[in-house]
C-alpha cells in the first residue's frame, strides 16, 4: 500500500490537539474554549485513520484471519506494556505519598475493576489508554461484520449508537444517558467502520470535490460549526462539557475525504514523520504532564500554572519530549530487534 503523507500530516495536528485539551484548562476564556471545541476532532480521526489502514489490512491479505489476529495481538501488547508502566507509576507516586502510604496502596490495587481493565480502558493515571481498548474491541467487531459481510449494516448501527453516545455527554441535557458512552461501543466503532468502508469504498473521497480551496474552506466551515455546536450547547443550555458532537461526525468524513485527495500533501515535511509516530506521543504523554505538574508543586510555582505562556511552555515541552521518549523507544526496538 503506498504510504498516504496527508493522513500522517492531519495526524501530527490531531496529536497536537490531544495535548492542547490535556494542558489547557477549561475556563471561561474565549479564546481557550474555541481552542479546545476545534480540537475535538482529533480522537475521532485517530479511530477513522485506523480503521482504514486495518480495513486495507484486511483487503490486501489473503489469510485475513491471519492478518487480524496479528493486529489485535500488536494492540495488545502495546496496551498491556502501558498499562503496566501506569500501574507501576501509580504505585510509586503513592508510596512517596505524604499519606497512609500502605492503606492507599490497598485502596488503589482493590479500585480496580475486569470491565475498566478490559472494557474501558481506565482506573490508571494513564487516561488515555481508552483509546488503545476502544480500538481492539472495534475491531474486534469490525473482523466479525466483516467476514458475515455485513459491513453496511455496521456503519449504521455503529452511527446510530455514536448519536445515541452523544446523550451520555455533550447531549446529555437533553436526556442523560445512565452508563458511560466513552468506549468503543458509542464512538469507537463508528468512526473505524467508517474508516474501514474508505478502504472499501476509496470513490467517496470525490463527494467533496477536487478543488484543495473549496475543500479547506469545506472544512474550516464545519470546524466553525462545530465550535458553534460546542457553545450552544455548553454556553447556552448549560449542557456538560462536549468532547464530541453531531458535527465531528460530518467534519471526520470530509477530513478524510480531503486526506485521500492529497495523499502527498506533507510529503518530506518533519512534521509528516511527527505525525506517524502520534500513537507512541499519545500514550507516553500523560505521563509527562504528571511529572511536570509535581515539578512545579515541588517547586512552589504551581501559581504560575494558569500563565498563558508557561501553558504555551508547557504544550511544547511535553509535545517535544513525548516525541523524543517515543523515538528512542523505537531506536531501542530496532537494536535488540539486530541483536537477534
Amino acid at each position: 500500500m503506498e504510504r498516504n503523507y496527508s493522513i500522517d500530516l492531519i495526524k501530527f495536528f490531531a496529536i497536537l490537539s490531544v495535548l492542547v485539551i490535556h494542558v489547557f484548562p477549561r475556563d471561561n476564556q474565549i479564546g481557550l474554549f474555541i481552542l479546545d471545541n476545534v480540537s475535538r476532532f482529533a480522537v475521532p480521526f485517530f479511530f477513522t485513520a485506523s480503521g482504514y489502514f486495518f480495513g486495507n489490512k484486511m483487503k490486501n491479505n489473503r489469510d485475513s484471519k491471519r492478518a487480524f489476529t496479528r493486529y489485535i495481538i500488536k494492540l495488545l501488547k502495546l496496551y498491556l506494556c502501558w498499562l503496566f508502566f501506569y500501574i507501576v507509576i501509580d504505585i510509586l507516586m503513592t508510596s512517596i505519598g505524604t499519606g497512609n502510604q500502605r492503606r492507599e496502596l490497598k485502596d488503589y490495587i482493590n479500585h480496580f475493576s475486569f470491565p475498566d481493565l478490559v472494557y474501558y480502558g481506565k482506573g490508571t493515571s494513564g487516561y488515555q489508554l481508552w483509546f488503545l481498548t476502544a480500538l481492539i474491541w472495534s475491531f474486534v467487531i469490525l473482523f466479525v461484520f466483516y467476514k458475515l459481510k455485513k459491513i453496511n449494516h455496521l456503519l449504521l448501527i455503529s452511527l446510530l449508537l455514536n448519536i445515541i453516545g452523544l446523550f451520555g455527554q455533550s447531549y446529555s441535557v437533553f436526556y442523560a444517558f445512565p452508563i458511560s458512552t466513552r468506549d468503543s461501543l458509542f464512538i469507537g466503532l463508528f468512526y473505524t467502520t467508517l474508516g474501514f468502508f474508505f478502504a472499501f469504498n476509496e470513490r467517496l473521497k470525490r463527494t467533496i470535490g477536487k478543488s484543495v480551496k473549496i475543500q479547506l474552506i469545506i472544512i474550516f466551515c464545519l470546524l466553525t460549526i462545530q465550535v458553534t455546536e460546542g457553545y450552544l450547547l455548553e454556553k447556552v443550555l448549560s449542557a456538560a462539557h462536549g468532547e464530541y458532537f453531531l458535527s465531528t461526525i460530518i467534519l471526520t468524513f470530509v477530513l478524510f475525504c480531503f486526506a485521500l485527495n492529497n495523499n502527498n500533501l506533507g510529503k518530506n515535511l518533519f512534521i509528516t514523520e511527527i505525525g506517524g509516530r502520534s500513537l507512541g506521543i499519545y500514550v507516553v504523554h500523560v505521563f509527562y504532564i504528571e511529572i511536570y505538574d509535581l515539578s512545579l508543586s515541588y517547586l512552589n510555582m504551581t501559581n504560575l500554572a494558569d500563565s498563558l505562556l508557561i501553558k504555551l511552555f508547557k504544550l511544547f515541552i511535553i509535545f517535544s519530549i513525548s516525541y523524543l521518549t517515543y523515538d528512542f523507544l523505537q531506536f531501542l526496538k530496532r537494536r535488540l530487534g539486530q541483536k537477534k
